[in-house]
């Protein structure tokens, strides 16, 4: 196998945690000779009567960081199996599925996008409602230019086929699930992005959202996250959490929340203005004192959406509530 770390790391997890995973192999990415698979980790109850949450990461390939918190946190989930009683209950409850590194081939190359140069968060077929800035929004001019579409009509990179798959296999198949997909590359601070991207319109599940955001903020006072939709910053053509977000909407009476955590790696640039000349400094902390408190400072969100998974049913709004909170949530995102 070649030299790529992450997958390395990955690797060793899954011999780590061979009594408790699942783990298929979705597909295989040819690049320069190499083949690399996209591995789907599983454990926890398996019913499907149960809720369940998806950790996806690696989907940009520069962005080495989200595919190593995800790492860091399922090595520590695995470990803890071995005595922690309060997580092996847990885990009769709830569903865990992992995909940390979804680009393989474009970590090996260190591109943002594919192999095929294709942006896997372009890919989808969703096209925006509004106008989307130029290049960033999603194109289809050239693969030699970043935020590549794919030829219109064309099916979804292989990557991202996996990755739908996955979700509507193992996440919207359930009366509740979460998604929260790891990326970094924008702004000073770590932001948890909501759907939609293609679109300015509020999410019918905003209550939800801001539901779960009390609770993070009641649980974790001090945390630095800021929740907002993504539109509320740039929008997008071919955002696959908003095409699967949608294809969630075909079923009433279902709970998907497509999660998005944005590490804002340009502190990470102010810090340390060297970084500025390196491709990877642009997306990853390099200083080793700085990534290990970045992979710290994301394991308590990552096992608070875990929990909060599991316990969905002591937080969910009903009734009067939820309109209150869907009220109280557009005043505060969409009518600033």
């Amino acid at each position: 196998m070649p030299a790529l770390p992450e997958l390395k790391e990955l690797e060793r997890i899954i011999q780590l945690g061979q009594p408790h995973l699942e783990v298929d192999v979705l597909c295989e990415i040819d690049v320069q000779h190499k083949r690399f698979p996209v591995y789907k980790l599983a454990l926890g109850n398996p019913d499907p009567s149960l809720p369940a949450i998806g950790f996806f990461g690696g989907i940009h390939g520069l962005e080495r960081i989200g595919s190593q918190v995800l790492l860091s946190f399922l090595r520590g989930l695995l470990t803890r199996l071995k005595w922690d009683k309060s997580l092996q209950h847990m885990l009769q409850e709830v569903r865990l599925v992992f995909m940390p590194l979804v680009n393989p081939g474009g970590m090996w190359q260190a591109t943002r996008a594919n192999p095929n140069g294709v942006d896997l968060m372009r890919n989808a077929p969703v096209e925006a409602t509004e106008k989307v800035p130029f290049l960033l929004g999603g194109h289809r001019i050239s693969k030699h230019l970043p935020w590549y579409r794919g030829l219109a009509g064309a099916d979804m990179e292989a990557e991202n086929i996996a990755l739908v798959r996955t979700v509507q296999q193992e996440l919207l198949s359930r009366q509740f699930s979460i998604a929260i997909d790891c990326h970094s590359g924008f702004g000073l601070r770590d932001r948890v992005w909501f759907p939609h991207a293609h679109s300015v319109h509020p999410i019918p599940h905003l209550a939800d959202i801001l539901s779960l955001e009390e609770l993070f903020q009641q649980t974790h006072p001090n945390h630095r996250y800021l929740f907002e939709p993504q539109s509320l910053q740039y929008r997008t053509h071919g955002d696959v959490w908003d095409y699967l977000y949608l294809q969630s909407q075909e079923q009433p009476g279902k709970t998907f929340l497509p999660l998005t955590l944005e590490m804002g790696s340009w502190l990470w640039v102010k810090k340390n203005p060297r970084q500025l000349f390196s491709r990877h400094g642009m997306f990853n902390p390099v200083a080793e004192h700085r990534l290990h408190r970045v992979l710290r400072r994301h394991n308590s969100w990552l096992d608070f959406l875990m929990r909060a998974t599991c316990g969905h049913q002591e937080w969910l709004a009903q009734g009067p509530t939820r309109l209150r909170l869907q009220e109280r949530a557009v005043q505060r995102w969409y009518r600033p």
